[in-house]
């Protein structure tokens, strides 16, 4: 089946642009369906595979992915992980949201957690998925390198990642691309601008994230895969030291969940998104 991305929808913040797609064709018809933002992991795109749509669909949300500077848009080169919070807001405030949930998954986590904190009397609730803390781990070290020695690493990574697909980088992503689900449109799309949004994306993850974990109010999950090798347990770990409330849910398999566990992310987000934001903490 030739997959076809999703219409991308825009608003302005300042003089950049930043453009998200709308997923939930049941959520959008019911006026107290649950909303949820989700924030993308490291590198990614606002386009979401089939099966988590055909996901969010039976859950009932109404879900809106946001692009992050660099991906698909004009780079905002010194971005730290809290300014997604301007992005998330102004998306929010272009849907009539007033109160919503906020998701990331691996890369995006730590800019949900951003949100969660600069925006919290609107999070209502909030999870990371397979998600990253600011730790000495050995797969950072061309990050703390600069922007220079990372760029290197990423551009061979980024041709390495397409050439398994069987893609060149080179061209515009778009409609009729491949039978494969939207995988290899979905990786290009998030490289075909170049490779900025991802040098961005882990220059502002190794350095200071720009917030105050110690605001969050909104309930937490922490969902993690035992056999994740790409944010290793030392990261749910570090998480679940320092963010206010976090609770742990592990799944079984790597750093992407199964269909199945993907189901019970979404089924907690239509459950618990619902709650206002706590007033306290315990």
């Amino acid at each position: 089946m030739i997959w076809s991305p999703p219409k991308t929808h825009e608003v302005a913040v300042g003089d950049r642009v930043v453009q998200y797609c709308r997923y939930g064709e049941a959520g959008w018809a019911e006026a107290d369906a649950v909303r949820v933002i989700s924030l993308h992991g490291t590198p990614g795109t606002r386009w979401e595979r089939p099966d988590i749509v055909a996901a969010i669909n039976d859950a009932g949300l109404r879900v809106v992915v946001p692009g992050r500077p660099g991906y698909g848009s004009a780079r905002r080169a010194g971005r730290s992980v809290a300014d997604v919070a301007d992005d998330v807001r102004a998306v929010a405030d272009a849907e009539g949201w007033e109160r919503f949930a906020v998701t990331g998954f691996s890369g995006g986590a730590p800019h949900a957690l951003a949100c969660a904190a600069l925006l919290r009397e609107r999070v209502t609730f909030r999870s990371t998925v397979a998600g990253i803390g600011p730790l000495e781990l050995d797969w950072w070290a061309d990050a703390r390198k600069g922007e220079e020695h990372l760029r290197k690493h990423l551009s061979r990574r980024a041709d390495e990642l397409l050439a398994a697909l069987g893609v060149r980088r080179r061209g515009v992503a778009g409609e009729g691309e491949g039978d494969d689900g939207g995988r290899s449109v979905r990786l290009r799309a998030s490289l075909v601008d170049g490779i900025d949004g991802w040098i961005d994306d882990y220059l502002a993850l190794v350095l200071p994230w720009g917030f105050d974990l110690g605001e969050i109010q909104a309930p937490v999950s922490v969902w993690y895969g035992t056999g994740d090798a790409n944010s290793s347990i030392e990261h749910t770990r570090w998480l679940l030291a320092n963010v206010p409330g976090a609770t742990a849910h592990e799944y079984a398999g790597g750093h992407d969940p199964s269909d199945a566990v993907q189901r019970e992310i979404l089924a907690e987000l239509s459950g618990d998104g619902r709650r206002g934001p706590r007033r306290t903490r315990g």
